[in-house]
């Protein structure tokens, strides 16, 4: 949510910040704006819109032309999307780009407006630009400190003084940044895809630190003032990883990277055919310690987490909660030191999760964290932390990150079940070889993306739809009907198909398409003849089942088969499917498929 990017070097820094910024328009905005120093002024300007709206708005009234700069795409959350609200914010004398949410900022206010200050936005971002400015008395860095002690919420800044022209301040708290640095250059950005055309080396800014960049220099200092020195990190994917090659658009060729992301995920943690998670400290002796497991996301990393809950109580039989991160903190879990609260986030900054993990943590249970991003503040505040090895994922409609996400939820699965005696090492290794088959059976199945072209032509005018599964199945829909629903802009929920006659079937009407999928062997004559329930009232079948299985007329009126392995594993085979037609229904109605609109890929306030 939202974008930060900054530069001093011996670059133009206009179009550093135009090609950084325009890296992270997959974190959703609506506004975009730069501030530069050009002869000893910070100069801004700034736009309602996308990208391309600033850049015609710079083509008419001259762009600006400095070394050092801060830049900022904005999704609104205090005030409408508007050139006035967008940032950069500040005057003459400092001026800022903000991540975040300042809780206090009316408090804020009010005192300003007592001493003074005018305020032209409707944001919070500007009581911490004018309070900076109120501050000031010609030491930056004392100047940030105070501010920071009045101030409560979460932020990540980007600040520019007057009086230290080719110089950029940067600071965080609950809102990642991270600081690069090239061949005398140095960059502020809210994510690495923003500064690999540039430059793969970074340092990852932590709480209340703050940096300072002077021409290409960096600095790093604690919350007290004093000097420290920071690890230097080497991005492991290059600005080719992070682009669409040949395909249209990112999300279609993240579909395609899957088999790749989760053999590179997988294969480290297999030894001699068997789970190794030792690496993140979950050895088979701590596995047997715990009495309860429960597993804290949102959106698609949420939906992984049920499928992890039904594969693990399935084998392990070990009682497993899903929650809602938003949720979870809010309903007083009751949590022992005997417990373990696994995180799963694909950023690694979800603001809900990260909460969540803080409030389990204080209640003496194991964390866990499942994540993307290398340092990230979940990774780092964790006990343990398991990294997915999904590459960049740009389109906001998540599909590799939710594959790998499901492989170490297996891997964990079988680790449990054979730790605590449900499994024997047999099969734990057939399971385990199966996993590592998936890859193989998704690449035949991208091979043929016909079916799902042809289901997405008859869904392009649909108003709603249902998904209906039963088991894993029923978990497997929920994620389908969310990629739908997020990139098609079409209503669509998921029911668990024994819930029909409970109410929902009500809905059902003539040429009403329903997703039915049904590859659970042992729930298959159940879930069919929920499918002949809602057939038998005129809606339009599509039934996602094994290749093997042959379906009458009266059944469906359309079937993708799938490639046959365990039933336990058929999610991962099966949501390909799912994710296809969501793409293709979403390409059919001609809307943004990598950035839908009102969404953000990684929501960093509450």
């Amino acid at each position: 949510m939202c974008g930060i990017v900054g530069y001093v070097g011996a670059r133009e820094c206009t179009e550093v910040l135009l090609n950084s910024l325009s890296k992270l328009e997959y974190r959703g905005y609506d506004s975009a704006g730069i501030a530069v120093f050009e002869n000893g002024e910070i100069k801004t300007q700034k736009s309602k819109g996308k990208i391309a709206d600033l850049v015609a708005k710079m083509d008419s009234e001259g762009k600006l032309m400095g070394h050092c700069g801060i830049g900022h795409t904005r999704w609104a959350t205090h005030g409408e999307p508007s050139d006035i609200n967008s940032h950069p914010h500040g005057n003459a004398n400092v001026t800022i780009v903000h991540n975040g949410i300042i809780e206090n900022y009316k408090k804020i206010k009010e005192f300003l407006e007592k001493k003074g200050y005018v305020f032209e936005s409707e944001t919070d971002t500007e009581t911490v630009a004018k309070l900076l400015d109120c501050f000031y008395e010609g030491n930056p860095i004392a100047t940030i400190q105070r501010v920071l002690d009045e101030v409560e919420g979460s932020y990540a800044l980007g600040i520019m003084f007057r009086d230290y022209p080719n110089r950029i301040y940067a600071v965080r708290k609950d809102s990642p940044l991270i600081v690069a640095v090239g061949d005398d250059e140095a960059f502020i950005a809210s994510d690495v895809p923003a500064v690999l055309k540039y430059t793969k080396k970074y340092y990852l800014l932590d709480q209340d630190e703050i940096a300072v960049l002077d021409s290409g220099r960096v600095e790093f200092f604690d919350d007290h003032g004093a000097p420290i020195k920071k690890q230097l990190l080497v991005a492991d994917f290059d600005e080719e990883a992070a682009k669409k090659g040949n395909y249209p658009h990112y999300m279609i060729k993240e579909i395609h990277d899957q088999p790749t992301a989760i053999r590179t995920t997988i294969t480290p943690r297999i030894t001699d055919g068997m789970p190794d998670l030792e690496e993140c400290g979950m050895t088979y002796d701590r596995l047997r310690d715990y009495n309860n497991i429960f597993v804290v996301a949102c959106g698609t990393a949420m939906h992984a987490g049920l499928v992890g809950k039904y594969v693990i109580e399935k084998i392990a039989r070990i009682s497993v909660t899903v929650d809602v991160a938003s949720e979870f903190r809010y309903r007083d879990p009751i949590l022992t030191d005997k417990d373990l609260v696994i995180l799963v986030s694909q950023s690694g900054e979800t603001a809900d999760t990260l909460e969540a993990l803080r409030l389990a943590k204080r209640n003496g249970a194991d964390t866990l964290s499942i994540v993307n991003v290398k340092g990230s503040s979940i990774a780092r505040e964790s006990d343990m932390v398991i990294y997915t090895h999904a590459g960049p994922e740009i389109s906001v409609a998540s599909t590799k990150a939710y594959m790998v996400q499901l492989s170490v939820f297996y891997l964990i699965a079988f680790a449990l079940a054979y730790a605590n005696d449900k499994m024997t090492a047999e099969e734990c290794r057939r399971l385990t070889a199966q996993l590592q088959a998936v890859p193989e059976q998704i690449e035949e199945i991208l091979k043929t993306p016909e079916d799902c072209q042809y289901v997405a032509s008859q869904l392009v005018n649909a108003e709603n739809l249902l998904y209906i599964g039963r088991g894993l199945d029923y978990a497997l829909s929920m994620e389908g009907s969310l990629k739908l629903k997020e990139i098609s802009y079409i209503h669509s929920e998921s029911y668990a198909a024994g819930e029909l006659k409970h109410g929902t079937i009500s809905l059902v009407t003539d040429e009403m398409p329903v997703i039915a999928v049904a590859t659970q062997r042992d729930l298959y004559d159940k879930t069919i003849s929920n499918v002949k329930e809602v057939k038998a009232r005129g809606a339009y079948v599509v039934l996602v089942t094994h290749d093997s299985k042959e379906v009458d007329n009266d059944v469906a009126d359309c079937k993708i088969g799938l490639p046959t392995i365990d039933d336990l594993l058929m999610p991962m085979t099966a949501v390909v499917p799912l994710q296809l037609i969501a793409y293709y229904t979403s390409v059919l109605r001609g809307n943004d498929v990598d950035k839908p609109r009102k969404l953000a890929k990684s929501v960093t306030v509450e």
